[in-house]
């Protein structure tokens, strides 16, 4: 019977226990080690943080109160705008990019930092509008100015402009930040109860309502605006509103719906110069749209309404452009136009083409005083609801209401005088 033969192992398989097991050979290695020809490959070189250190620090987004030193005071000279006077300061300048690929960049200037919000008054007002879900413009479009309108000394003196229907549009401008879709939220039915309510509580004198496009809804929210008017006149009569409507895609009867439920002033703004509005605007709106809505709000309570508008600068609009607009506007007999600079809200939105001096502001401010606008308010951080614009529209108010009281009691005097006569 022949002997059995084990099998042979290949030495590099895997180790098996048992009379046959061989053990796996060490790794033989030189006397000098041999030189590595493939050194790992070097990582690539972000410039991420290369465009970090070299671009805005958080101190250039928020300041102290402006000192005598980085204040710059309005001018009034009425110099071109391609060449403004020296007094501004000077606009800084930096390098961002990786080496090959240099690019210079503007930073924030000095006249645009505001301060962090964090007055007393500015966290009540803010726990108010949480706790009644009301959303608000200030907020949604990160306005510069929520310091000043909600940090006022008590809440008689601060201002809030409430965003109705929702926090969602279902345009998409490209300057602005509010969120958008196609099929937002149902609108609450008890908003205008609880927007009266709020501003009841704070007692104010002027208070401004604004809302998002609706283009999902028949009336485009016009009814669900209106009521919310009717309902902070009944809480609170003395109280003066002003309406920041949308276009309503053009529907006329809609802007007469909320022109006529009680409010003071009907605003609408036309963002920016006509050439510039199919680069900056949703493609539903338009220029000559929006004329045709302040001229239709303009006729209510037989032509006392106050109509207002606004309009960003440095989206790269020409001096001629703006004239234009502004001749546009008083043919239709536009009371109150307020400029201000565009600020880019995040990296998706059109980038600023010019910051536009505190001077340039001044001249075009002056400008607009001079062609027959009641009022215009000029400047870097002005936007639509201005808290000084809305002190100067109250008192505008106040007077006519006072003009017109003072006509009726005369008439009512001559009519009983006339009547005792006979």
């Amino acid at each position: 019977m022949a002997s059995k033969v084990p099998r042979l192992r290949c030495l590099h398989s895997p180790h098996i226990t048992g009379p046959y097991s061989v053990r796996q050979p060490l790794c033989r290695s030189f006397a000098t080690e041999a030189p590595d020809h493939n050194p790992p490959a070097r990582r690539r070189t972000s410039h991420f943080s290369d465009r970090l250190n070299a671009g805005p620090s958080f101190s250039d987004f928020v300041t102290s109160p402006p000192s005598a030193e980085t204040s710059a005071p309005l001018s009034s000279d009425l110099s071109p705008l391609n060449d403004p006077p020296t007094s501004d300061p000077p606009l800084r300048t930096a390098l961002v990019g990786p080496a090959n690929r240099k690019r210079e960049i503007t930073r924030l200037p000095t006249w645009l930092q505001t301060p962090i919000p964090s007055s007393p008054n500015y966290k009540r007002i803010k726990s108010d509008l949480r706790g009644l879900k009301l959303h608000t413009v200030c907020e949604e479009a990160r306005c510069p100015n929520i310091n000043d309108c909600w940090g006022g000394s008590d809440k008689s003196a601060a201002t809030a402009t409430i965003m109705l229907m929702g926090d969602t549009c279902t345009r998409g401008c490209r300057f602005c930040s509010v969120k958008t879709s196609r099929a937002p939220p149902p609108l609450d039915p008890h908003e205008p109860e609880h927007t009266a309510e709020a501003l009841k509580r704070w007692g104010l004198g002027y208070v401004v309502l604004t809302s998002v496009d609706r283009d999902d809804l028949a009336d485009g929210g016009a009814h669900h605006f209106a009521e919310t008017i009717r309902k902070i006149k009944s809480k609170a009569p003395g109280m003066l509103v002003e309406a920041l409507t949308g276009d309503y895609a053009g529907d006329l009867e809609m802007v007469d719906l909320v022109a006529e439920s009680g409010l003071d002033v009907y605003a609408h703004n036309v963002e920016t110069v006509e050439a510039l509005t199919p680069m900056v605007r949703d493609r539903r709106a338009g220029f000559r749209q929006s004329l045709r809505v302040l001229e239709r709000a303009k006729g209510a309570r037989d032509g006392t309404m106050i109509t207002k508008t606004s309009v960003m600068l440095g989206l790269g609009e020409t001096e001629e452009q703006i004239w234009e607009m502004l001749r546009e506007l008083r043919k239709i007999n536009t009371d109150v136009v307020t400029f201000g600079q565009y600020m880019q809200p995040t990296k998706r939105h059109m980038p600023v083409h010019t910051y536009v001096t505190p001077s340039v502001f001044e001249t075009w401010r002056q400008r607009a005083l001079d062609m027959g606008f009641l009022y215009c308010a000029s400047g870097p951080l002005v936007r639509s609801s201005y808290k000084a614009g809305e002190a100067f529209i109250e008192n505008v108010i106040k007077k006519r209401k006072g003009r017109r009281d003072v006509a009726m009691v005369d008439d009512m005097k001559e009519s009983s005088t006339g009547v005792n006569i006979s």
